[in-house]
């Protein structure tokens, strides 16, 4: 199949151009200076499908770098499977993910690798990669961590919170992270204090302060903080390429900017939550059916960090100035019904999670609008950087020739509505979305997968098992 995408403005990383793009099978074959031909071949007239992007951007497909589909957390699932998670990332421009292989202590890595594949391998709607959590560091998880390089599996999450789940002492920490420093594998980490967590929460259930709010008030940004820089201090002994995931809170963003003034590779990521909502958001949040348990909806971690403090500002300027070079989701839904309400009465029983896989695009494009970032920093942000990132670049993350025909024309000018309760249009297998109501000065349009087109006009048009999965090399940012 040989599409040509005419008349659109082309975004990547390094800015903006008029270009028509051609798309042959699976890849980019050429682009093109407006109505061109190529080598005297009239490229209109030879192709199966011409797709008129006049007055819309032209640009490569999000990547979402993570993801947590079917995730076994607090004694049930994330609610999105392989096949509805990648599907409704589709609907919003997203065309590869990357979703972390779970391992519990006494679980061998390599058995949780495989049976990953088997989760994903034929269900999902986009092209898929992985990254393995380590919570269990033996000598076996050393060694696993070799054979997953080889594997295409370049980057390995601790956790610093979550004791009897995740939880690694900084012991096991130095030593995934000296394997690192050999191999080059990018190490990624929760950064939170989980011993202070887990103390606050008992004081606050002891005192009957139960609702969901207290979930973000027992998880302080000094246990962000702290934690991040005793992450970025264990990187620094051995070595290792750090990577903070989902970054909340200003202070542990400082940290993260001291420790890259210096030259040491330390990366990170925020999430939409972060940039837009706020604790007092899930103070504020009551409804007739949930009560105040209406803030369920929106507890995460890291949590909603406070509006008054300024913490969603400098998440902006962390984006510009480049202290923070990637935004994920984090995404890991879970339903109220069945689910978040495990937590009725207990908020440390809620399931940490919000959805955003499908809205991720379209929440950072909002920024463009509103001016905190250019229009090439949201390609970059959202994919260019990811690609880079986890050593994909060059096939994915940009519009050029070679790269995979992941594509996505987006129109400034069309509008994307969130809908309400009855009348939600979110794909995630989920009955709310925390991003109802948000209206979106933008739209995707239409979305090729390696050279198919899977959505176009809010129409899925793919196909269970159309995703692949790819390997991965090193981080491309690591000196």
């Amino acid at each position: 199949m040989k599409t040509l995408i005419t008349g659109g403005t082309v975004v990547n990383a390094t800015g903006t151009a008029q270009a028509d793009v051609l798309l042959d099978g699976d890849t980019i074959a050429a682009v093109l200076a407006p109505g061109s031909t190529l080598l005297g071949f009239d490229v209109a007239g030879n192709v199966d499908e011409v797709v008129d992007a006049t007055g819309k951007y032209v640009i490569p497909g999000g990547i979402d770098a993570h993801t947590h589909m079917e995730m076994p957390f607090g004694g049930t699932f994330a609610s999105d499977t392989f096949e509805t998670g990648t599907r409704a990332a589709a609907h919003g421009g997203t065309t590869s993910i990357i979703d972390f292989v779970v391992q519990y202590a006494g679980e061998n890595i390599l058995d949780q690798y495989q049976l990953w594949h088997e989760k994903a391998a034929g269900n999902c709607a986009i092209d898929y990669g992985f990254h393995q959590i380590l919570s269990d560091v033996q000598d076996s998880s050393l060694t696993a961590m070799d054979e997953l390089i080889n594997e295409g599996v370049t980057s390995f999450k601790l956790f610093m919170a979550y004791k009897g789940v995740f939880l690694s002492d900084d012991g096991q920490i130095v030593k995934a992270m000296q394997k690192g420093a050999q191999n080059g594998a990018l190490m990624m980490m929760h950064a939170e204090n989980g011993s202070v967590i887990d103390l606050l929460v008992q004081q606050h259930i002891a005192r009957g302060e139960t609702t969901p709010f207290y979930h973000g008030v027992s998880r302080p940004w000094q246990a962000e903080e702290e934690a991040t820089h005793r992450a970025i201090m264990l990187a620094n002994l051995t070595g290792a390429p750090l990577y903070i995931v989902h970054v909340s809170a200003k202070e542990a963003l400082a940290q993260i900017t001291q420790a890259r003034d210096t030259g040491q590779n330390v990366f990170a990521e925020t999430c939409p939550q972060y940039l837009y909502l706020s604790l007092e958001d899930q103070l504020g949040a009551s409804s007739a059916e949930w009560g105040d348990f209406e803030g369920a909806k929106w507890v995460c971690s890291t949590p909603l960090r406070s509006k008054h403090e300024g913490h969603q500002h400098h998440m902006w300027q962390g984006l510009r100035t480049n202290d923070l070079q990637v935004i994920s989701t984090d995404h890991c839904p879970f339903c109220m019904k069945g689910q978040k309400d495990m937590g009725l009465g207990d908020f440390s029983k809620i399931p940490n999670g919000i959805g955003s896989v499908e809205h991720r695009m379209d929440l950072i494009y909002q920024g463009v609008v509103m001016g905190e970032i250019t229009l090439p920093r949201w390609v970059e942000l959202t994919s260019t950087t990811p690609a880079r990132m986890f050593g994909v670049y060059g096939k994915k993350g940009v519009i050029q020739p070679g790269a995979d025909a992941d594509v996505v024309i987006y129109d400034p000018n069309g509008h994307t509505s969130i809908g309400i309760g009855e009348g939600r249009t979110h794909h995630m297998n989920m009955d709310y979305s925390a991003w109802e109501g948000y209206e979106i000065d933008g739209h995707v349009d239409t979305v090729f997968s390696r050279g198919r087109k899977i959505v176009d006009d809010n129409t899925y048009l793919g196909r269970k098992g159309d995703g692949a999965y790819f390997k991965r090399g090193l981080s491309q940012y690591l000196i």
